[in-house]
């Protein structure tokens, strides 16, 4: 716990700094209100993964100055993350980096943590054999596609005061438990620390706003995801390989979703951005009857009340594969689960027909 509580206050009082000093960043404020995905009134700082990194590197260095031996991984760590935020914060700051080249250097990215630090994707476990790929053709664009797939989810579910960061905190804990159930004190150091980091972010992102993630942070978070949970499942085999699928499914999913939503339903580039994710549709047609659409007051309660309502499902992924790390059958049951779960949510609140779960608030 020493990781997390020093990258936590570390990272509460660097970002505390950022929104007390915004107009130094001026290039770096949202002042876009009419984008589909916007749904804040007001002029906010984007940079919010600019002290969630510096409290993680700097953490990550008192960690090595105390543990000597996680030294290589953490820093190989950090520097391929580098890669991966540069692309984020530079459009953050300037506006002009494309979603192309952003992926293109999460890409790179995960690139060197493949040659470096041997992340790749080498089994898939079934319930009764275990599949082993060897041949590199296959294992490189499959583990730099997964890597960087999932550093763009993060950024895309990053819709919502607190919603990507209350996920992702939740997973990083879950790969703290499992790394520290199976003596792996890598990934429990780093999960800490970027758990840590996110979460003293998140105190002046939720509820008010006066923050965001922004590209640079989604892209780091999602990149530091990606490879732990990659790490964590190749460097200890009675960790099965679907532990890591359902644990990152929510935001891999919604990806999934929203490139075939876009392509074949709408016939529109998979990149065009649009304000019908899950949680775009929760704040428009859910959270709307209970609080109201127009006036700012309701805006920013609607902002607030839209991100518990993921967090609630998302755990309904992460609880069972914190749980059931180690029994395959068990992790695929709950991925097709979930996966159904999904769909069938989504087609209800699209035509109106919200479950009565959704709306109990409406008559309270």
């Amino acid at each position: 716990m020493f990781s997390f509580i020093v990258s936590f206050f570390v990272s509460a009082l660097l970002t505390l700094l950022v929104v007390k000093h915004s107009k130094l960043h001026s290039p770096a404020l949202d002042d876009n209100f009419n984008g589909v995905q916007k749904v804040h009134l007001h002029a906010v700082p984007r940079i919010g993964g600019l002290p969630i990194f510096f409290a993680v590197v700097l953490t990550a260095c008192i960690s090595v100055w105390r543990v000597p031996d996680l030294g290589f991984w953490l820093m190989t760590l950090l520097g391929c993350s580098a890669i991966a935020f540069a692309g984020g914060i530079v459009e953050d700051y300037t506006g002009t980096v494309r979603p192309s080249r952003r992926l293109i250097l999460t890409m790179v990215a995960a690139l060197l943590g493949y040659l470096v630090l041997r992340a790749q994707i080498v089994r898939l476990d079934m319930p009764f054999v275990t599949w082993h790929l060897d041949s590199p053709w296959l294992v490189l664009p499959l583990t730099v596609l997964a890597v960087a797939g999932i550093a763009n989810a993060v950024n895309i579910i990053d819709g919502f005061n607190g919603l990507a960061s209350v996920v992702t905190i939740f997973m990083l804990v879950s790969l703290a438990y499992v790394g520290w159930q199976v003596g792996d004190m890598f990934v429990l150091v780093s999960a800490l620390t970027v758990a840590g980091a996110t979460a003293g972010f998140l105190i002046w992102n939720y509820p008010a706003g006066l923050i965001f993630l922004g590209d640079g942070g989604a892209y780091f978070i999602g990149f530091m995801l990606g490879e732990l949970a990659l790490l964590l499942v190749m460097r200890n085999p009675q960790v099965s390989t679907w532990y890591a699928v359902l644990l990152l499914i929510y935001p891999a999913f919604e990806t999934i979703f929203s490139v075939y939503r876009r392509m074949f339903v709408r016939g529109k580039s998979p990149t065009m951005p649009d304000g019908i994710h899950l949680h775009s549709l929760i704040f428009r047609r859910v959270v709307q009857w209970a609080v109201g659409r127009k006036e700012a007051r309701a805006l920013m309660k609607r902002n607030a009340r839209t991100s518990p309502y993921l967090w609630l499902f998302s755990l309904t992924a992460v609880i069972p594969a914190t749980v059931f790390w180690r029994n395959t059958g068990v992790l695929i049951f709950f991925c097709l689960l979930f996966i159904i779960s999904y769909v069938w949510l989504y087609a209800r609140i699209v035509r109106f027909k919200s479950p009565r779960w959704l709306i109990w608030h409406k008559k309270h």
